[in-house]
């Protein structure tokens, strides 16, 4: 990764371009300065920034963290955040989108340049197979089993609550088969099921993974089959 796309969400004209031209001498390349919900959602679509500069205050109804909420809904992009508002509530709700920076405003040139070199370094080196909360799949497909979110790659796929709780079941029995009357008690406690429920939710997880992630043993149960 040598130059980065960095998207800057800002709403004050004259900051948004000061930060464009700290980021340029770096040699990295600015691909749009949006300032509202709407402009942010299109840019990301057009542009595939690889790390955002969002403002939080955008004076709208939709804050910074509400515009980069709704897109790591569909891509997992890095933010980081700009801000006059260091209060607990604020900085809780910025913590759950996963920053990779806080520079409080007003700020100086030396903040953004090394809070910049930080994140691309950590851009460089942020794999998946270094981290201890991330199980190994196969095929490049990871789970976070804290946040029970699916990759392929960086790429988060969506699951229903239900796909998430068989693949959480799956992933901590370690290669141990589980069986399906212990899914169904398990998924569906309340009431009992068809045999056809719990083999089309399986079906479900199996094609937003490799087919040969999960292994079933017809009449037994299933498991979850590592490859490289």
């Amino acid at each position: 990764m040598n130059s980065v796309k960095i998207l800057i969400i800002e709403d004050e004209a004259i900051v948004a371009l000061d930060i464009k031209r700290i980021i340029n001498n770096l040699g990295h390349d600015v691909v749009d300065i949006v300032s509202s919900f709407e402009d942010a959602i299109k840019s990301v679509k057009k542009n595939s920034p690889q790390l955002i500069f969002s403002d939080i205050n955008l004076g709208k109804k939709k804050d910074g963290i509400d515009i980069i909420e709704e897109i790591q809904k569909e891509k997992f992009i890095p933010v980081v955040y700009l801000t006059a508002y260091s209060d607990e509530e604020t900085i809780q709700r910025a913590i759950k989108t996963n920053p990779l920076g806080y520079i409080l405003k007003p700020f100086k040139k030396e903040d953004i340049k090394s809070t910049l070199l930080l994140s691309i370094y950590k851009l460089k080196t942020q794999t998946f197979d270094n981290n201890n909360s991330y199980e190994k799949l196969g095929f490049d497909y990871f789970y976070d089993l804290e946040n029970e979110i699916l990759f392929f790659k960086s790429e988060p796929i969506k699951l229903s609550l239900k796909e998430k709780k068989l693949l959480t079941i799956l992933v901590e029995a370690k290669g141990n088969i589980v069986s399906f009357k212990y899914l169904e008690y398990i998924l569906w406690p309340d009431a009992p099921i068809s045999d056809s429920t719990l083999r089309t939710l399986i079906y479900r997880l199996r094609t937003k993974l490799n087919y040969k992630i999960i292994d079933t043993i017809s009449s037994i149960g299933c498991k979850i089959s590592k490859s490289p």
